[in-house]
């Protein structure tokens, strides 16, 4: 059995309150792309006045390092897609799509119904330029505000964007809140959706990160976001324990089981030594 890796570089820097210089943010990627992920989530072209830390997406991925891992960065409109298309090393373009409306009035300042027309030009425009489209579902496991959350309601929305022609999609625990029986239920409920790949994207607290990633593997994910010591994680948490999943536990558990993930231990120390200088 083998199982997708994707580091999060742009989850765990986004939220620092003070700017990662250009070159150090180059020379970290650079060292992850050594490491053997499928994919590095490096950046994002969004207004730099919502998030001043990937003002300088674009220089940094005009300065990385040839690499087999793949290269994906996060839009939240229209402009950004346009922006992002345009560069050669990106393959996936990510867009958050919140089943909570009030998080995705919050996140992108549109309502659902808004992001759906946002994901049809995301998807035109990506078949134009040869990328893919990887949709996160943003509040996959519930959320903190009160909006209605079910498996079924994130059945339902999938449902619809699988059916404009999206075809991989990571669920995302914006919050933390994902338990073994909602990961069970939601990923259960991607089951009628054969021709999509679902990953996970959890944010968690260090005392439950295990029960999380055996719950998605049990119930069939096969891909799976982490960051280096579980930096970053999102600013509307609330909680500064929750943060993101730590790669290094996601490398513990695949190993544990007997899982291949295909990284260079060697490497990933190497860039773990570099995430402790970077984030203190």
């Amino acid at each position: 059995m083998k199982v997708k890796i994707i580091e999060c570089p742009r989850d765990a820097m986004q939220g620092l309150k003070w700017f990662v210089p250009t070159k150090t943010k180059i020379d970290y990627i650079n060292a992850l792309l050594e490491v053997g992920y499928h994919t590095l989530d490096c950046g994002s072209f969004v207004s730099p006045k919502a998030i001043p830390q990937m003002r300088d997406t674009e220089e940094v991925l005009d300065n990385l390092t040839d690499s087999e891992t793949r290269l994906s960065v996060i839009v939240a409109n229209q402009r950004g897609i346009d922006d992002a298309v345009q560069h050669q090393r990106v393959q996936y373009i990510g867009y958050p799509f919140s089943i909570s409306e009030t998080f995705q009035q919050r996140n992108t300042n549109k309502s659902i119904e808004d992001s759906v027309d946002v994901v049809k030009y995301l998807l035109e425009k990506s078949a134009k330029h040869d990328k893919e489209v990887v949709i996160y579902i943003s509040m996959g496991f519930g959320n903190n505000y009160g909006d209605d959350w079910n498996a079924a309601i994130v059945q339902d929305w999938v449902g619809k964007l699988e059916g404009l022609g999206v075809d991989s999609f990571s669920i995302s625990d914006t919050v933390g809140v994902s338990d073994e029986t909602r990961i069970r239920d939601v990923f259960k409920a991607m089951e009628p959706f054969t021709k999509a790949e679902f990953g996970a994207h959890f944010h968690t607290r260090i005392d439950n990160w295990e029960e999380k990633v055996k719950a998605a593997w049990e119930n069939g994910c096969r891909r799976f976001d982490g960051a280096i010591k579980g930096y970053g994680g999102c600013p509307m948490a609330e909680d500064e324990l929750v943060g993101n999943m730590p790669t290094e536990n996601l490398i513990q558990f695949f190993e544990n089981n007997n899982v291949e993930h295909h990284l260079n231990k060697e490497k990933f120390n190497t860039a773990m030594q570099l995430a402790n200088r970077i984030f203190g």
